[in-house]
């Protein structure tokens, strides 16, 4: 089993996870947002490496030292993550037990997917976008109807405290009653952890 990989991005300090973390940013996303940071990950000639399970715990081995004397692990993002869930459990049954395992995501993926990872993952960063239907396929051309059913497998799986959701304000695609109209919804099914901001974007 091989993953496409856009980046290993290590001695990054409470970001994605507590303590130093290493970002593995894998190819491929189902979306295609307006605003993307990582358009990277949709353009095949920038694949950095295929790795197997087995080989990227190896390469991560290097960081093992950082991850235990801070309490970190591995943060994996991309592109979506959850595309190759295969993969990040394999890698978490290899893994030291010591290391963390985090994931950034939009949720946009088949819930088969996500409930593979769920035993292994220390915390979850969602990038919820927006949870109105008409704003979301707007900006990510995409429809919200898995996010919002993969929340509600999160939920009912009691793992609230494991995520941090990503509620951002979108210029000219959804404004500040918009976005207290998601974090209401969200809250609604128990979740509590949110990170409000405004994406910074060059026009």
């Amino acid at each position: 089993m091989k993953a496409p990989l856009i980046a290993i991005a290590r001695h990054r300090l409470n970001v994605d996870g507590g303590g130093v973390t290493t970002l593995v940013a894998f190819h491929g996303c189902p979306l295609r947002c307006a605003y993307c940071l990582n358009r990277q990950c949709w353009e095949e000639d920038s694949i950095w490496q295929w790795m197997t399970p087995d080989e990227l715990v190896d390469e991560l081995m290097k960081d093992n030292l950082y991850f235990l004397a801070t309490g970190g692990g591995v943060c994996f993002g991309g592109g979506e993550p959850l595309l190759y869930s295969d993969f990040i459990e394999r890698f978490a049954q290899l893994c030291p037990k010591e290391w963390h395992i985090y994931v950034e995501s939009s949720l946009n993926v088949p819930t088969k997917r996500l409930e593979t990872v769920i035993p292994y993952i220390t915390e979850y960063y969602i990038d919820v976008k927006d949870m109105n239907p008409d704003i979301y396929h707007r900006y990510t051309g995409g429809s919200p109807a898995l996010v919002q059913q993969n929340l509600r497998i999160l939920a009912e799986r009691q793992q609230q405290e494991r995520v941090v959701i990503r509620l951002p304000l979108i210029a000219a695609y959804n404004n500040d009653g918009d976005r207290q109209s998601s974090r209401h919804q969200l809250e609604t099914m128990g979740f509590t952890h949110f990170d409000l901001f405004d994406y910074a974007v060059d026009r």
